[in-house]
């Protein structure tokens, strides 16, 4: 069945477009969702680790193997399979930023294929398996590695081709701008803006250029920033465009799904209001059952995490003879203070009221400090915070008091963040890779702002998971370093 270019680009995204219902023979390309993208991700990668198998046992015994043959290597290898999935999913292999094996993503195959060779190796040295596989894993991930390539680089891209449609671009500002770049440096979103229309204090100027631009480029598909004031005044002249056969998409939502994360151009009372449910609202069953994950998970953990206490206090008294916990408070849930509590990995502790007139700490980071922040573990003792109810594991990171103050003032709705409860890893921990640590940075701040709102708005169970499978694979890149 055909979609529509809207519904394609929202489902790419994750998430559903909110634009018209769309009338007329009007191209569409055919993309996937999150969702789909995964699945067929997953099916073609597990087709490539069964290949692999029949073609080492091909190579290995000089046969085409049969049924008992393959009795005999199927069941460990079904649970070899289900593992590598799962360390694949970890390790982000099936998000849209790795799915074609770009330049960047091709490190990342290659280090989780060395992590599934020792993963396999440990599983048939100490499992209680029947068959002795050693020159069979060999040859084995010498086969899956090159399908899996060849499936990732090169069959994927042809099953997910999207047909490059010509679109027009209406609005104005920084994220529009960054929206045009973005969709016109890349082919993978089906789409090409021809031209950019500035919107005019005129409505009539505004219809005259829109106009103007489909004529000369033939465009069916109009993409624009509905929250302007001077666009809003021509709809009635898009609304018009729906029964011509063209589509109309809002740039917020086709900026959320490509960048993963709220243009802060359109938020506001408006906006707010429109997200009410999913923003402001409560969801019983959601907020039920993260609360109950979040105790038995951060009980257990806690729990488990006791054993390093001792080792942390003798090396944090063998440093610079320091105390062994630091207090802290953050700003939580609707703007109420929370104490947070950590392992020391300062010289000492100001409790947030920074000493120079630029914001950073009049204190260093000790040797062991180092260590522990590299690890996390100094943010273990947060767990019981997360027990008592103060944080959640998932969430937007507490942010301190003095910081909160002053990004209040510069930053517009900063304290919408505060609508949820913080925690330990949020969204825009795994994907906002410039953020500042205790300083004062507005600009940065204000990108790591449309992340938290990005999470805030869209919530889920599927999207908590997400980013703890995110956090685990950063924790252990950074564990290896």
């Amino acid at each position: 069945m055909r979609q529509s270019l809207c519904q394609a680009l929202g489902m790419m995204g994750g998430i559903h477009l909110k634009c018209t219902q769309i009338h007329g023979n009007v191209s569409s390309m055919p993309a996937f969702s999150n969702t789909k993208r995964t699945i067929v991700l997953v099916v073609g990668d597990v087709l490539a680790y069964v290949f692999s198998l029949i073609l080492t046992l091909m190579i290995r015994y000089s046969i085409i193997p049969g049924r008992e043959l393959l009795a005999q290597h199927v069941q460990a290898f079904s649970v070899l399979i289900v593992i590598f999935v799962l360390v694949n999913l970890s390790a982000g292999l099936y998000d849209k930023r790795a799915a074609f094996l770009r330049t960047g993503s091709r490190n990342l195959f290659v280090t989780v294929q060395i992590v599934n060779v020792m993963i396999g190796v440990l599983f048939f040295y100490f499992a209680p398996v029947s068959i002795a596989p050693k020159a069979n894993l060999v040859i084995y991930f010498i086969i899956s590695t090159f399908l899996l390539y060849l499936w990732r680089a090169v069959m994927f891209p042809v099953v997910s081709h999207a047909r490059i449609q010509n679109a027009i671009l209406v609005g104005t500002g920084a994220d529009v701008n960054d929206l045009f770049d973005e969709v016109n440096g890349s082919v993978r979103y089906g789409l090409r803006f021809m031209e950019k229309i500035l919107p005019a204090q005129q409505v009539e100027t505004t219809v005259r250029r829109v106009s103007e631009a489909m004529a000369r480029t033939r465009a069916q598909i109009i993409v624009a920033d509905l929250y302007n004031p001077q666009i809003e005044q021509a709809t009635p002249f898009l609304y018009s465009l729906v029964f011509t056969g063209v589509q109309i998409i809002d740039t917020e939502r086709l900026y959320e799904s490509i960048f993963d994360r709220i243009p802060l151009s359109i938020v506001g009372e408006r906006w707010l209001i429109e997200q009410s449910n999913t923003v402001l609202g409560t969801r019983l069953v959601y907020d039920a059952l993260k609360r109950t994950i979040d105790v038995v998970i951060a009980g257990l953990s806690g729990l488990v995490s006791l054993v390093l206490y001792p080792l942390v206090f003798i090396a944090i008294k063998l440093d610079d003879g320091g105390p062994l916990f630091t207090y802290q408070e953050r700003v939580g849930k609707n703007g109420q203070p929370v104490r947070i509590v950590k392992f020391r990995s300062m010289s000492g502790e100001d409790h947030g009221r920074y000493g120079s007139a630029g914001g950073a700490s009049k204190h260093v980071v000790t040797r062991v400090g180092r260590i522990i922040r590299t690890t996390r573990i100094d943010e273990l003792p947060q767990l019981w915070n997360v027990v008592k109810g103060d944080l959640s594991l998932i969430g937007p990171r507490p942010e301190l008091p003095a910081l909160t103050a002053i990004y209040e003032k510069e930053i517009p709705y900063y304290n919408a963040r505060h609508l949820v409860k913080p925690g330990l890893s949020g969204w825009a921990q795994i994907y906002h890779e410039a953020h500042p640590h205790h300083a004062v940075d507005t600009t940065e701040t204000s990108n790591k702002l449309s992340y938290d709102l990005y999470y805030i708005k869209n919530r889920s169970f599927g999207l908590d998971l997400k980013i703890v499978l995110r956090t685990i694979q950063i924790l252990l890149k950074r564990m290896g370093k």
